[in-house]
């Protein structure tokens, strides 16, 4: 069988990260993803955090694997003609530029449709329509108005931003999810249609417990937060919570062996209530399971901080990787704090495709992130980025049908620049 989506053509108007880790996900999934950038650089992301002079650096790479990319300068004549001549033949056109750049390019919703009825154009925008619609917005201006920033870090402390990319790739997460529906509603209707996706609002939906909990905070105090048990009056918002579990289960960070030395010897350890008897058995504490003052859930939420200080006692007497083996055998839910560098190590990952390693023409061999979605039927294959330009030639050919002739006329014009030669590979 082929890939899920082989057949379908995505014009990639986009740069940094929301957009391409949209397009990267469905270039994985087979679709054919061409890539347009411009001729004196292409994407901003080829040249920023670079660790090696003059190579596409890690942040380009990682974010546009499996993809096609060709040079084309929309402001020239010819330039414009090829990209009129691409929309007419793609089936999405995914872009993320600021608020009104795509109108000022003359590329509106109504001339797209004019050209290409069953053209599904996808956007990534900052904000929806209200107050802030156009204003320009990076990851973590997503993460603070989306409700993330406000809701992390500690008690009385300031906002925190997260590390985990859930404003930037987390909308393109979305976008994908997005668009295949699109792709699936016009094979009903035959049309194509807008696909929107606000950075703010897909924070916001990873953020959903924590609305929760403001409408729960309207109804009396939030009992497994750690203030509750401290006697801490809470405010008319819910606060920074530090490691507290975002679900009704008790859940901290705890130090492991190793600690003192290792900023990442640590575990997260869930007090789930149908594993309370082994953790009082394995903590050293049999009394609790019978105690008034613990033998409950709700009676252990006053004595959360009590509680966990005495769990961890234990974990500081084993590294974190001998404290998940005890706690796994009797399924009481844990997670070492794994650092960047045992990720990369990690065999188990590389073996799964969570990891992956990749050669690349210029910068030699490289880790990566697998597709984090699998499909039985569908294996996917990591392939390398493209040089900047590297298939002008053969999408010239290939989707628009140019002939010899054309392409060298094309290439003549200055439209398209100049495009790489690599030895094959």
């Amino acid at each position: 069988m082929g890939a899920p989506l082989a057949g379908v053509k995505v014009l990639d108007f986009t740069h940094v990260q929301s957009g391409p880790t949209c397009t990267q996900l469905l270039a994985w999934f087979g679709a054919d993803v061409i890539k347009i950038e411009r001729p004196d650089g292409g994407d901003a992301t080829r040249q920023q955090l670079q660790d090696i002079p003059g190579v596409d650096s890690l942040y380009f790479t990682m974010l546009n694997h499996n993809k096609r990319s060709i040079t084309i300068d929309v402001k020239h004549e010819t330039g414009k003609e090829v990209l009129w001549r691409l929309i007419r033949e793609c089936d999405v056109l995914v872009e993320n530029f600021a608020p009104g750049a795509l109108d000022r390019m003359g590329l509106t919703w109504d001339a797209i449709q004019a050209a290409n009825p069953r053209l599904i154009l996808a956007s990534v925008k900052g904000f929806g329509p209200g107050r802030y619609e156009d204003c320009k917005v990076y990851e973590n201006v997503a993460q603070c108005a989306g409700g993330a920033a406000s809701t992390t870090g500690w008690r009385g402390d300031k906002p925190m931003v997260t590390g985990a990319q859930i404003g930037d790739s987390g909308t393109g997460l979305h976008l994908a999810l997005g668009i295949v529906t699109a792709l699936y509603h016009r094979v009903q209707s035959g049309r194509g249609q807008r696909v929107d996706c606000a950075m703010q609002d897909s924070v916001l939906n990873l953020c959903r417990v924590k609305l929760r909990d403001q409408q729960r905070l309207a109804r009396g105090p939030l009992a497994e937060y750690s203030q509750y048990g401290e006697g801490i009056p809470f405010g008319d918002s819910v606060p920074r919570a530090g490691n507290d579990s975002g679900g009704g289960q008790p859940g901290r960070i705890l130090k492991c062996r190793g600690w003192e030395q290792d900023p990442d010897a640590y575990i997260y350890f869930i007090a789930q209530a149908a594993v309370w008897k082994p953790i009082c058995d394995i903590i050293g504490e049999p009394d609790w399971k019978t105690d008034p003052d613990y033998a409950s859930p709700q009676a252990r939420l006053p004595h959360l901080n009590e509680i966990f200080t005495r769990i961890e006692a234990w974990t500081m007497k084993h590294d974190k990787f001998e404290a998940m083996d005890i706690l796994n055998a009797y399924d009481i839910p844990c997670g070492p704090i794994l650092s960047m560098k045992e990720i990369a190590e990690d065999e188990a990952l590389r073996a799964s495709g969570t990891v992956v390693e990749v050669d690349h023409p210029t910068r030699g061999s490289y880790l990566t992130v697998g597709n984090p979605v699998r499909l039985s039927a569908n294996p996917v294959t990591v392939q390398r980025s493209p040089l900047l330009g590297e298939h002008t030639d053969e999408i010239l050919r290939d989707v628009l049908g140019c002939s010899a002739t054309e392409i060298d006329a094309i290439m003549w014009s200055g439209a398209v620049g100049s495009t790489p030669k690599i030895a094959a590979e």
